[in-house]
């Protein structure tokens, strides 16, 4: 992987990156967001470092990671990566709008996991060591909690705030009823609540546009789509199984047969406009008004490199009409399956 250094070529690779308001905060964000799931798994630490680098000289200064990324005996392995990185230069973190989550257990003792005060409590406290930092801007609930009353949520949350350890809160994986009765309860407690939920939102996968977006636009969250790609269903996977460039088995090969007529058209449209799958599928989400930044997680540099192209792509109305029309997307409930 080739980077260009100095300060003049990273200035000039910041100027083509744009920022916007995450939810209805004053804070600002890249459009893209970089995922580190891969980060231990499937990239060493000093290939990580660099893709680190590499995104903040491209003007990408929102991270998302979640404590049980690494996984397995390995979970927490992901924040420390991160944590490793802050400590090498201080301005790492300074110029690192950081989100991270919690929900997944991280023992196999009671209370090791899910949204109670007492593991909010600790949860946090393990997240802030293994980055390596004081505090966190963005901190995510990986699932919902069922078992959990809102002002127990809540009132953690607002604990961590008020010690400085926590800025803003987010959700992940929620329904819209969820998010909307997270909100009225945040709202009684006269507290900020939610400002983003992350949700699985691509092509493929529209089913939050029923009321998952309606309600983030109404409520003023933004929205952060993880699997932007599907899996990299989305990438370009037809022509890379003609072109022997890869072959798929078990699961991956089930999901391109059910879905294979839809991507062959897919990646028609694509080489029609000449652009790449993947770019078009990022593209199209960025075009997406209720979107703040999709997620993407490179396990490469130049999967990075490639998906920051996508920024210089803008569909137009006939290109997109012509993707909705491969992959037709909903109404908002409940027009959508009522008058």
């Amino acid at each position: 992987m080739t980077l260009i250094h100095g300060a003049a070529s990273v200035r000039g690779r910041m100027e083509n990156m744009e920022y916007t308001q995450l939810g209805r905060t004053g804070l600002k964000v890249s459009r893209l967001c970089l995922g580190t799931m891969n980060f231990g798994p499937a990239t060493e630490e000093p290939d990580a470092h660099t893709i680190m680098n590499q995104a903040h000289e491209n003007g990408i200064n929102f991270f998302d990671t979640a404590n049980v990324y690494g996984w397995g005996e390995n979970r927490g392995r992901t924040e420390t990566i991160i944590g490793n990185w802050f400590a090498k230069d201080p301005t790492n973190r300074d110029r690192t709008v950081l989100a991270t989550k919690l929900y997944g257990d991280m023992g196999s003792w009671p209370n090791e996991g899910r949204l109670s005060a007492l593991n909010i409590r600790r949860a946090c406290d393990a997240s802030l060591r293994r980055l390596r930092t004081d505090y966190i801007d963005l901190y995510q609930f990986h699932h919902v909690d069922r078992n959990t009353p809102w002002d127990e949520i809540w009132q953690a949350c607002e604990n961590l705030v008020a010690q400085g350890k926590v800025l803003y809160v987010g959700s992940s994986n929620f329904p819209g009823w969820q998010i909307a009765h997270a909100q009225g309860e945040a709202r009684a407690r006269n507290f900020l609540g939610l400002v983003s939920e992350q949700s699985i939102y691509n092509l493929l996968r529209r089913h939050v546009e029923l009321e998952v977006l309606p309600a983030c636009e109404h409520l003023g969250v933004g929205v952060i789509p993880w699997s932007p790609l599907h899996g990299g269903l989305l990438g370009g996977v037809i022509r890379k199984e003609r072109e022997g460039v890869r072959r798929y088995q078990g699961r991956a090969a089930e999901d391109i047969d059910a879905a294979r007529g839809q991507l062959t058209r897919y990646e028609e449209l694509c080489e029609s406009i000449g652009a790449e799958p993947g770019d078009v599928a990022l593209a199209w989400l960025l075009a997406q008004p209720a979107v703040t930044a999709p997620i993407v997680g490179p396990r490469t540099g130049e999967q990075l490199t490639a998906a920051l192209a996508a920024l210089q792509l803008a569909l137009d109305d006939d290109t997109l009409a012509a993707l909705d029309d491969i992959f037709p997307g909903y109404d908002t409930a409940p027009e959508h399956y009522a008058w």
